[in-house]
C-alpha cells in the first residue's frame, strides 16, 4: 500500500518518521510533504522514463522483488517497447529473460502511453539518454541534459499529485538543482522532491549486481522533505538489500560519486594498458605484471586485464563530462589529468591496428581480416563505444575486407555503428540514421568458422568463452598463409595456436620474433 499525506501537520519530524516505519512494514511507503498527514492507500506506484540498458532491468528487478509495487516503463519508442512485451527483448542479459517473464503483466509493464503513467505515479525515476554535446558551449565533453529537460518539463505538465523524482540517468553534478528549478518553476502547487540514485550495473552481470549490489546510493536534499523522500526510496530497496549496503548522501555527493567510480574504474583499465605497452618492449608478460600487483591487498586484483581498450556507454562519456566540470571550476590540472585516461585508451586501439598492419607486410589492403567479437564486453549485445568500431575503422582506412561475427550483435547494429558519426549513439533510436549507408568491405558472418575462411588474420575484440573453445586447426587449414592471430583480449593459449602453425600477437605479452622483425609504428 502507499500511504499519501494532505493537510495536517505533524507534532515533529520524528513522530512522522516513527509513523512512516511502521506503515513501511505493513506495504506502506510515504511521498511527499512529511508535514501532512491526511492518509489514503493503493498500491505503490512507479514509473521510469526510458526503457534502455538501465530502465529495463532495474524495473524488471524492483517488480521481482517489490510484489506490492507497480512498476511502469515508458518510452517514446513503439519497437522498443513492443520487443518489451514479446519473447525477444531488446537488450541481451544474462537472467533478464526469466526475471522479466515472471513480472510482465502482473505487477511489470512496457508502454508507450507516457504521459498516463507518470501522472498515475507515486515516485518517477528518470533514465534517459545524456548524451556528449557535438555543437555549442562545451561540445566534445559537456553532457547534453535536452532529453531530460523535457522529461522533467513533462512530468511538471502532467502531474495532479506530489511526487518523487529520481534520477537514475549519469548527470553532471548539480544537475538536480536545475531540474528542481524546472519543475519548481511549472508545478501549479504540486511538491516534487529530487532525488539521485545513480546505477553502477556492470553490463552481462547486472541482474546479478541488482539482485547482491555492492551498494545502493541514495541522495537527497538536506530537509524534512528530502530525508522524507530519501526514505521511501530507500524502503523500495530495503525490500531486498541489506540496510548497511544502502548509502544516503545528499544530492550532490550522489551526483559526483557515479561520475568518480567510473572514471577510477577506466584509469585502472588505461593504467594496465599503459603498462602492456612497455611490457612488449621489455619482454615482459602484463598477465604475470597484474597478477603480481594485484596481490596488494590495497590494489586487488579486478579491473586489471589488459585488452585492446575499455569501452560501453559510460567511461569515455563520464570522463569527459568530469573533464569538462573541472574545467568549469577553474582545475584545468585535474582535467588534465583525467584527459589522460581517455589518451591512453585511444592510444590502445590505435597501437593495435598499427600492429596488425605492420605485421602484415605493412599493408592490409584488400586482405580478409576477420573480427570474433563486436560488443564492448561478453554477455552483452551492447556496442556502444565498443573497440571494435575504432579498430574496423583502422582497418578499413588501410582498404581491408572485414568479416565480423558476434553471437550477440546484429548486421544492422554493426553496419549502423560503423557508419555513424561520434556521439550519435547515444541518442535515441529515432534519432539516429534509420537507413545507414553500407560499408561494402564489411561482412557479417553466421559462425566463427565463416568468418575466417580463406582470411590472412583474425582479430579476437570481444573476450566471448566460445572464442576459447574453437577449433583453430580447422580454422588455420581455411586460412591464408601466414595466418595471424590477434588477440585483443588475451583469451587464447598463444603457444597452442603457435604450434598449430600461427603467428600470433597478444597484447602485453612477449612478442614472436616476426613481431619483433616488423616493429609496429607508433
Amino acid at each position: 500500500n502507499i500511504v499519501r499525506f494532505s493537510a495536517i501537520h505533524l507534532v515533529s519530524p520524528a513522530i512522522f518518521s516513527d509513523s512512516v516505519h511502521q506503515r513501511l512494514h505493513k506495504g506502506s511507503i510515504c511521498v511527499g510533504d512529511p508535514r501532512k498527514t491526511h492518509l489514503i492507500s493503493t498500491m505503490v506506484k512507479i514509473c521510469c522514463i526510458g526503457a534502455g540498458y538501465v530502465g529495463g532491468p532495474t524495473m524488471a528487478v524492483i517488480a521481482l522483488k517489490c510484489p506490492s509495487v507497480e512498476v511502469a516503463v515508458v518510452d517514446i519508442s513503439v519497437p522498443r517497447i513492443n520487443a518489451w512485451n514479446s519473447d525477444q527483448l531488446p537488450i541481451y542479459e544474462p537472467g533478464l529473460d526469466d526475471v522479466v517473464k515472471q513480472c510482465r503483466g502482473k505487477n511489470l509493464f512496457f508502454s508507450t502511453d507516457v504521459e498516463k503513467h507518470v501522472r498515475e505515479a507515486d515516485i518517477v525515476f528518470v533514465s534517459v539518454n545524456t548524451p556528449t554535446k557535438t555543437r555549442g558551449l562545451g561540445a566534445g565533453k559537456a553532457a547534453d541534459l535536452t532529453y531530460w529537460e523535457s522529461a522533467a518539463r513533462m512530468i511538471a505538465d502532467v502531474s495532479v499529485s506530489d511526487k518523487i523524482v529520481v534520477e537514475k540517468s549519469t548527470v553532471p553534478v548539480k544537475t538536480a538543482e536545475a531540474i528542481e528549478k524546472i519543475l519548481t518553476h511549472n508545478s501549479k502547487g504540486i511538491k516534487f522532491q529530487i532525488l539521485s540514485n545513480p546505477e553502477f550495473l556492470a553490463e552481462g552481470t547486472a541482474i546479478e549486481d541488482l539482485f547482491k549490489p555492492d551498494r545502493v546510493l541514495i541522495g537527497g536534499r538536506e530537509t524534512t522533505e528530502g530525508f522524507a523522500a530519501v526514505k521511501a526510496l530507500k524502503d523500495v530497496y530495503s525490500q531486498w538489500v541489506p540496510e548497511e549496503r544502502i548509502l544516503t548522501t545528499n544530492l550532490w555527493s550522489a551526483e559526483l560519486s557515479k561520475l568518480a567510480a567510473n572514471a577510477f574504474l577506466a584509469q585502472r583499465i588505461s593504467s594496465v594498458n599503459a603498462m602492456s605497452a612497455l611490457c612488449e618492449a621489455t619482454g615482459a608478460n602484463v598477465s604475470e605484471v597484474s597478477y603480481a600487483v594485484g596481490k596488494d591487498s590495497r590494489i586487488g586484483p579486478k579491473f586489471l586485464n589488459s585488452s585492446v581498450g575499455f569501452g560501453g556507454s559510460c567511461f569515455q562519456k563520464d570522463i569527459l563530462n568530469l573533464v569538462y566540470i573541472c574545467e568549469c571550476n577553474g582545475l584545468p590540472e585535474v582535467a588534465e589529468y583525467w584527459k589522460q585516461v581517455i589518451k591512453i585508451n585511444d592510444y590502445q586501439k590505435t597501437r593495435f591496428v598499427n600492429r596488425i598492419v605492420s605485421s602484415m607486410f605493412n599493408t592490409v589492403s584488400n586482405k580478409k581480416i576477420a573480427v570474433l567479437g563486436f560488443a564492448f564486453k561478453k554477455d552483452t549485445g551492447d556496442t556502444r563505444e565498443t573497440p571494435a568500431i575504432d579498430v574496423c575503422k583502422g582497418l578499413l582506412g588501410d582498404k581491408a575486407r572485414i568479416s565480423i561475427y558476434d553471437p550477440q550483435v546484429t548486421e544492422e547494429q554493426i553496419q549502423r555503428d560503423l557508419t555513424m558519426n561520434k556521439f550519435d549513439w547515444d541518442h535515441p533510436l529515432h534519432l539516429q540514421p534509420m537507413s545507414p549507408t553500407t560499408v561494402k568491405q564489411v561482412s557479417v558472418a553466421w559462425d566463427a568458422y565463416a568468418a575466417t575462411k580463406d582470411a590472412h588474420g583474425i582479430c579476437i575484440l570481444t573476450e566471448w568463452d566460445e572464442f576459447k573453445k574453437l577449433d583453430y586447426e580447422r580454422i588455420f587449414e581455411n586460412m591464408q598463409k601466414p595466418a595471424f592471430v590477434f588477440d585483443g583480449r588475451n583469451v587464447v593459449d598463444a603457444e597452442k595456436l603457435r604450434k598449430i602453425g600461427f603467428i600470433v600477437y597478444s597484447i602485453g605479452k612477449p612478442l614472436d620474433q616476426w613481431l619483433k622483425d616488423m616493429p609496429a609504428l607508433a
